[in-house]
C-alpha cells in the first residue's frame, strides 16, 4: 500500500468512525481534511541502515539518533535485529540460510514502513553486503552508515557477551570474530566510535539526512 492509498484507507476509516458516532458530515470532512494536511506536510520517509561489528556502538548511536530525527518532523521506527529476530526466528541457528531469510524479511518490513510514511532505522550488523544492498534496492531513499571500531575494542565493550559466547564455544558464527563481516565499501557515512561520541554521530547522520532528503 503506497502513501496515497494508505491516506485514502485511513480517511475512510475515520468517515466510518464519524458515522458510527452520529457526527455530522461537516465534522467528518474537517477531521479528514486536517489529517490530510498533516500527512502531506510531513517530511518524506527514508531508511537508515546502521551497520558495524557487534558491540561497535550501533545501538548507542541509534538511541541518540531517534529523537533527533523525530525533531525533524519524521515518524521513526527502529528495527533492532535482536528484537526482530525473536519474532522471526525465536530459536536462531544463525545459519547462512536463516540469515538470508531474516535479512530479506527485515528489509521487506522496512520497505513497507517507509512506503507508509515511517522513517526506519535498521540497527543490525548484516554481516554480508548483499543484505544491505537488497534493502537499498527496495528503498530508494536509503542511507548506509558504517560504524567503525577495532575488534579488540568491540570485545572490551561486549556488554551482551556475544564474543564471550564465541570464546566459550557456545557460538560459532560471531561476525568479525568467527565468521566474516563484509564492511561497506562505499557507505554514505563512516563513523569511528573510538573518536566520535554517540551524540556527535547522530548529528552527523541528521546533517546528511537534511542535506540529501529534506
Amino acid at each position: 500500500m503506497n502513501e496515497l492509498s494508505w491516506l485514502a484507507f485511513s480517511s475512510q476509516l475515520n468517515l466510518d468512525e464519524c458515522r458510527n458516532n452520529a457526527q455530522s458530515h461537516d465534522d467528518c470532512r474537517r477531521l479528514n481534511a486536517n489529517r490530510s494536511v498533516r500527512f502531506m506536510n510531513r517530511p518524506q520517509s527514508l531508511a537508515i541502515w546502521i551497520t558495524g561489528l557487534p558491540a561497535s556502538g550501533k545501538s548507542t548511536i541509534v538511541s541518540a539518533l531517534q529523537p533527533q530525527l523525530e525533531g525533524l518532523g519524521l515518524a521513526v521506527e527502529v528495527l533492532e535485529s535482536d528484537k526482530v529476530r525473536r519474532v522471526i526466528t525465536p530459536i536462531p541457528t544463525y545459519s547462512e540460510a536463516e540469515r538470508d531469510l531474516f535479512y530479506r524479511a527485515l528489509a521487506f518490513t522496512g520497505q513497507k514502513l517507509v512506503a507508509n510514511g515511517v522513517t526506519v532505522v535498521f540497527d543490525a550488523t548484516a554481516s554480508r553486503r548483499i543484505y544491505r544492498d537488497f534493502a537499498r534496492s527496495a528503498i530508494p531513499r536509503f542511507i548506509e552508515v558504517a560504524v567503525e571500531c577495532p575488534l579488540t575494542t568491540c570485545m572490551e565493550r561486549d556488554r551482551k557477551g556475544t564474543y564471550q559466547k564465541g570464546q566459550r564455544g557456545e557460538s560459532r558464527t560471531v561476525p568479525g570474530f568467527q565468521s566474516s563481516y563484509e564492511a561497506p565499501i562505499n557507505p554514505d557515512l563512516r563513523i569511528d566510535t573510538t573518536t566520535t561520541s554517540s551524540g556527535d554521530a547522530a548529528r552527523q547522520i541528521c546533517d546528511l539526512v537534511k542535506a540529501r532528503f529534506l
